[in-house]
């Protein structure tokens, strides 16, 4: 009887989540937010796969919500929508006895994301991977993970490191609360979080897409060990809801395009407002490779200097679900060309 009741209840669920995605405008979903009773999992521990495109940004992976819970959405390397533009993760962080979901965006600054420490430059405080160095981005191999047949301008910066690492060894994935994040924002971070920004590409948008689609990539069917942790490139969801893992193309060296821009196949697949835009460019790219997806294993972990005292407090599968954000739809722009785990 008990078995039904969950079952009456998990549908219910479902079914007004799909009538609330309905009833919102797609203009208005930047406004919503998600909160949650109680904190997501703990974050997974994976390999950085390489980076496969010379001005490609490292986007750690994180725990979303969606109608069935927690699920994962796997972090992976994206083309730079512009010149100068690095991405400030989203995080989870406790306000008024809730997880509230703060959304990822791209800006001239990484800006506040709870201290959370994701790993590959993304220490807890800033960004610490990478720099740009005029119309071309310098990857930092400290704390990222580069094939240098691929990628030439390179450099080493272990003291940076260590200075902006929050040090996070239950790997908790959230700010502030029982057991989380100890880290407010200093004034730099105030200061990057109020600058104008640009949000998630559709390539973004897509590959989370495609996370929430997945049976696979919910908690309540991993169990906190999700079989795509981090892919080389952003996903593609195909009509069953799995990864589809053709990997696109680009052209970096034309400048008349976004740094590193994927083929156009994932563009036909995005935002309606995008179609026009990949119908035209459609001619110019080349053909999808086969995405690279790395066997989950353990890895390094930089030992860093600065402290916190989280305290992981883990809850059974998610029973409440208050409200939800899906994916924001992006109009990408046209500019000039130019880690998540512990190492």
């Amino acid at each position: 009887m008990q078995v039904l009741q969950w079952m009456r209840a998990k549908s219910m669920r479902a079914m007004l989540f799909a009538l609330f995605l309905c009833l919102i405008p797609a203009s208005s979903w930047a406004g919503v937010f998600i909160s949650v009773g109680f904190a997501p999992p703990v974050l997974p521990v994976y390999v950085q796969p390489p980076c496969p495109e010379p001005g490609w940004m490292w986007t750690p992976g994180y725990w979303a919500y969606g109608p069935d819970g927690y699920y994962w959405v796997p972090g992976t390397w994206v083309p730079a929508p512009y010149e100068g533009a690095l991405w400030t993760p989203p995080y989870w962080g406790w306000e008024g006895g809730l997880y509230v979901f703060h959304r990822g965006y791209w800006g001239p600054h990484v800006g506040y994301y709870g201290g959370v420490n994701y790993g590959f430059g993304y220490m807890g405080i800033g960004f610490v991977g990478g720099a740009w160095h005029g119309h071309e981005f310098a990857y930092n191999t400290a704390v990222v993970n580069v094939n240098r047949t691929v990628i030439h301008n390179t450099y080493e910066d272990r003291t940076i490191v260590r200075n902006n690492t929050i040090m996070n060894d239950r790997h908790v994935a959230y700010s502030g609360g029982p057991g989380g994040i100890n880290h407010r924002p200093n004034a730099e971070e105030n200061a990057y979080s109020h600058e104008r920004h640009m949000e998630p590409t559709s390539f973004q948008s897509q590959h989370e897409g495609a996370a929430r689609n997945d049976h696979a990539s919910y908690f309540n069917n991993n169990h906190g060990n999700p079989s795509h942790a981090a892919m080389e490139r952003p996903a593609a969801g195909n009509e069953r809801g799995s990864f589809n893992n053709n990997a696109p193309r680009n052209n970096s060296g034309n400048e008349s395009r976004p740094v590193g821009r994927p083929h156009p196949e994932q563009e036909r697949q995005s935002q309606p407002q995008q179609q026009h835009q990949s119908q035209m460019q459609q001619q110019h790219q080349p053909q999808p490779q086969q995405m690279h997806q790395p066997q989950m294993q353990q890895q390094r972990q930089f030992q860093p200097q600065q402290q916190h005292q989280p305290q992981q407090q883990h809850q059974p599968p998610p029973q409440q679900h208050e409200s939800h954000q899906p994916p924001p739809q992006q109009h990408q722009q046209q500019p000039r060309n130019d880690q998540h785990g512990h190492r």
